[in-house]
């Protein structure tokens, strides 16, 4: 696994570039985290591509089978990914895929379950770029953090604030999927119109069970960011940073222009499809 670096991209933002990872996104701290903190064994998750990535690469480290439960739309390019790392993807429609996140298994897979998300094993994998980003940052007010499930938000913040209290947590989603935002404004967990988008490693359609409790702790903000915003995050990576980052990867940087703070932003990931990226950076 990579320390990743923390790079300047005007004078007030910084990106903390996880996209670095060697499979191109966060989630192998934590995947990693919980399989080598418990014996050796078969695991399974549920994932649109980059936990399910994280799962198998660490299972092909630790010698075990794992097994990906897969929505149908997420990207040909990721469950390639994940096939070429030794795991078996299983296919399903969302709502299945949603169901296994909530009942925490698969009917049919006997194997250890690794959530993505409502995993405190998991969420304190994520938790070290928290401490890398105090040990490698003198001054900053907010940490910028694309809101999935919650796993990578939760981990950030509850190192960042147990340590520094006075920094910020924004959370950022897409506003066709931006549930937590929509719970924040109603203080209380709110249904919400979802619309999948190109930003399939970001957003849902609800929270899951226990990440209302958790996120009311440690966030003090969270923004929908329209997808034209994003788009434009994308291309502003691309040219003005070198770096290549899939959708849920520039929702902060999209928050971070909005503010005038000193920023620090998560790209939590680079695996997007080469068709949508080419479309963004051609508009």
């Amino acid at each position: 696994m990579v320390r990743t670096p923390l790079v300047r991209y005007d004078e007030r933002i910084s990106l903390k570039l996880e996209c670095l990872q060697p499979i191109g996104s966060f989630k192998l701290r934590g995947a990693l985290n919980a399989m080598r903190a418990q014996p050796a064994q078969d695991v399974v998750t549920a994932s649109a591509g980059n936990m399910a990535q994280g799962v198998a690469w660490a299972a092909r480290e630790l010698g075990v089978r794992a097994t990906v439960v897969a929505p149908e739309n997420a990207p040909r390019a990721k469950l390639d990914r994940v096939e070429a790392l030794g795991a078996r993807v299983i296919s399903v429609p969302h709502e299945a895929w949603w169901q296994a996140m909530v009942d925490r298994r698969y009917d049919g897979v006997d194997a250890l379950f690794i959530h993505p998300v409502e995993d405190e094993l998991v969420m304190a994998g994520n938790g070290t770029i928290g401490l890398e980003l105090l040990e490698d940052a003198a001054d900053f007010d907010t940490v910028v953090v694309p809101w999935g499930g919650g796993g990578l938000t939760t981990g950030i913040a509850s190192a960042v604030k147990a340590l520094r209290g006075d920094v910020s947590i924004v959370t950022a989603e897409p506003e066709t999927a931006a549930p937590l935002a929509a719970s924040l404004r109603a203080g209380a967990p709110t249904a919400i119109d979802y619309a999948p988008s190109f930003v399939d490693g970001a957003g849902g359609r609800a929270l899951l069970p226990t990440m209302w409790d958790r996120a009311r702790e440690v966030v003090d903000e969270a923004v929908a960011v329209p997808l034209a915003d994003v788009e434009e995050a994308v291309r502003l990576l691309a040219t003005r940073a070198h770096v290549v980052a899939e959708g849920a990867g520039a929702l902060a940087l999209a928050v971070a222009l909005r503010r005038e703070d000193r920023c620090i932003c998560i790209v939590s990931g680079g695996n997007i499809d080469r068709d949508v990226y080419a479309g963004i950076l051609a508009a």
